[in-house]
């Protein structure tokens, strides 16, 4: 595990004028886009049912926001985020994607997404079932240990002495520093777990998952995980 956060994006400093496409609009989607728009990204909605049915979701993200279809938001989008249920990983297209920063927020619950015998037998992660769907892009593991609704209500301004860390983990280092910028941006240090593998430590049923933990106990936490 890795023992230093990333660089962080310095006070003061521009925001970022990042387009980011979204494959996948739920809860997660919905309130990661409204927090990367006010930090000055730019977002491309996109879900399994058509843009169409993003037209209010669009509006009320206001004209940084657009709805597409998901090989629109994947080839438009200069990072993109996957936060779909499991269980539809094996459909998504994995076109458009060579060379992006591709952020996994996905989860294993086995009620919903069916058993997966390589999680159940932990011969890998989530988030190397999501590398090897998509294997032209550099996905780092992230938002997947916090509650939808949390990305806004523990979000904090840098250096309040009560802000919260997130973990993210992945193998490509410029990939790494985009989300971590983004994360930055939107109220949350940064810790680096290490290697895309090491994401199993913040999956679910881990004691580090959802907690809200500065970064000496988030690094604890992580220590816990067991494989």
């Amino acid at each position: 595990m890795a023992s230093d956060t990333l660089n962080l994006i310095e006070e003061g400093s521009e925001p970022s004028t990042m387009k980011i496409g979204f494959i996948g609009s739920g809860h997660i989607g919905q309130t990661l886009a409204k927090s990367a728009i006010q930090a000055g990204y730019s977002v491309v909605m996109s879900n399994s049912r058509g843009p169409e049915t993003l037209a209010g979701l669009v509006q009320k993200l206001g004209p940084q926001a657009k709805a597409a279809t998901v090989e629109e938001a994947a080839k438009e989008g200069e990072m993109v985020v996957v936060t779909v249920p499991l269980y539809a990983l094996p459909q998504l297209p994995a076109t458009h994607l060579a060379g992006k920063t591709l952020i996994d927020t996905m989860n294993y619950y086995p009620d919903r997404d069916g058993r997966i015998e390589a999680l159940d037998q932990h011969t890998t992660t989530t988030s190397e079932l999501t590398a090897r769907h998509f294997p032209d892009a550099h996905v780092v593991k992230a938002f997947n240990s916090i509650y939808a609704a949390e990305i806004e209500t523990t979000a904090k301004p840098k250096g309040d002495p009560d802000r919260r860390t997130l973990p993210i983990a992945g193998d490509n280092a410029a990939a790494k520093k985009d989300v971590t910028e983004l994360i930055e941006s939107i109220g949350f240090d940064v810790y680096d777990a290490g290697p895309l593998h090491e994401g199993f430590r913040f999956q679910n049923g881990t004691p580090a998952y959802c907690a809200r933990a500065n970064r000496e106990k988030l690094i604890q936490l992580l220590r816990q995980a067991k494989e």
